[in-house]
């Protein structure tokens, strides 16, 4: 679903020089794993979304990707081979970087608010084909 709050033109100021008030730009995203960016750094964006359930497994080959949980249980499955599998568990005011190259799918029982740093162009479904959940990218709120 579109949301008619996000628009795929970067705003002037790319959300920079201006306090961001991630949870008020959060409750603007109707649907889950939705990100939508409200700012950027350099070649990087901040992008804040809310999830519940699974994603899909998913690897960036060329990048890492930051979680930072705002609200909420978030649990991140990886791999990085088939017989190193483990689960990072992130809670409010917690992080983790998931390296380039890295398999991983997050997951959340109930609903879970955070932001995402990660570069401009980053394809949220990862290097693989398109699926239910690829969002289009530079959707900002």
């Amino acid at each position: 679903m579109s949301l008619p709050s996000s628009s795929t033109t970067t705003p002037a100021g790319r959300g920079q020089c201006q306090a961001i008030d991630l949870i008020q730009k959060i409750h603007r995203i109707d649907d889950h794993w939705q990100p939508r960016v409200v700012a950027e750094m350099n070649d990087y964006q901040f992008k804040v979304v809310k999830v519940q359930g699974e994603f899909q497994w998913h690897v960036h080959a060329e990048t890492d990707e930051t979680f930072i949980v705002l609200e909420g249980e978030l649990h991140i499955h990886h791999r990085a081979s088939l017989s190193d599998e483990g689960v990072i568990v992130l809670r409010a005011g917690q992080m983790a970087v998931v390296p380039k190259g890295v398999e991983h799918r997050p997951s959340a029982h109930a609903e879970v608010k955070m932001l995402l740093v990660e570069p401009r162009g980053v394809v949220n479904t990862g290097d693989g084909a398109p699926g239910v959940r690829t969002v289009e990218n530079d959707q900002w709120i």
